[in-house]
C-alpha cells in the first residue's frame, strides 16, 4: 500500500530499499516514526546522515546489494555505521567516465544511460522498483514502452503531491509499500499504487526470498 506522511519532500529525506530504510537524522519524529510503524518489524529503520547534510534521499543509491555514497562522504563513523546497521555494503565513490561500472559493482544491476522526457536528473523524474516505474508524466508511450523494455517492469506517468512532476522528491518505494507527500491526492495514490503494484504485495513473501539469498551467500 501507499502511505501519506505528513510533509511533502518524502523523497529527499529518505531512502526506502527491500532490505533497510534510511531517514534523515534531523528529520522530525513523526516523519521517522511514519516508517518505523509500517517497516520496523520487516526491515531496519535507521538514522543518518550523509556527507553532512539531511537530504539524504538525494545523495545515495542503494538497493539489498550495497549502498552507493557521494565521495565527499569521508566519515568514516558514518561509514562504519551504515555498513553495521545494514549489513550491505557501504562505498563512497567519485563519479567519473566509468559510472556505470561503479553502479554495477555496487548495486549488482545493469546500467543503462538515458534521459526521462528530455530530463538528466533522472533520479528526479522517475521512481522505480522491481515491480514497476512512475515517470514524469510528460513521458510518451513511446518513450514508456523503450524504459519497460530496458527495465523489465510496467511503466507508468504519474505526479505525486497535487501535481509535482518531481516524482523522486515526493515518493519513495520498494516491492511492498510505498511513502508518499502528503499532498499527494487519492487519483495519484491509486496511480502510485497501480504502478508498483502494491495491493498484490506482502513484504513477507519478499523478505523470505532475501533471506533465503543472504544464507547461500555465506554458504
Amino acid at each position: 500500500m501507499a502511505n501519506r506522511i505528513l510533509y511533502d519532500h518524502v523523497g529527499v529525506y529518505s531512502k526506502l530499499t527491500n532490505a533497510y530504510c534510511l531517514v534523515a537524522i534531523d528529520a522530525s519524529e513523526n516523519f521517522y516514526s511514519a516508517y518505523e510503524a509500517e517497516l520496523a518489524d520487516v526491515i531496519p529503520v535507521v538514522k543518518t546522515s550523509i556527507a553532512g547534510t539531511s537530504i539524504i534521499g538525494r545523495l545515495c543509491a542503494g538497493n539489498k546489494n550495497g549502498l552507493l555514497l557521494p565521495y565527499n562522504t569521508t566519515d568514516q563513523g558514518c561509514l562504519q555505521h551504515l555498513k553495521h546497521s545494514l549489513l550491505c555494503s557501504a562505498k563512497s565513490q567519485l563519479l567519473t567516465g566509468e559510472t556505470e561500472e561503479i553502479i554495477a559493482d555496487v548495486l549488482g544491476v545493469e546500467v543503462f544511460r538515458h534521459t526521462i522526457s528530455d530530463k538528466m536528473l533522472v533520479g528526479s523524474y522517475c521512481v522505480l522498483s522491481n515491480r514497476g516505474a512512475l515517470a514524469h508524466p510528460h513521458t510518451s508511450i513511446k518513450a514508456m514502452d523503450e524504459f519497460a523494455t530496458l527495465l523489465q517492469v510496467p511503466v507508468s506517468a504519474g505526479t505525486v503531491n497535487r501535481g509535482s512532476e518531481v516524482t523522486g522528491a515526493g515518493l519513495t518505494v520498494n516491492d511492498w509499500t510505498a511513502f508518499c507527500g502528503w499532498d499527494t491526492t487519492a487519483t495519484e495514490l491509486y496511480v502510485i499504487e497501480a504502478a508498483f503494484q502494491l495491493k498484490q504485495a506482502q513484504p513477507g513473501a519478499f523478505m523470505d526470498v532475501m533471506r533465503k539469498s543472504l544464507i547461500e551467500s555465506y554458504v
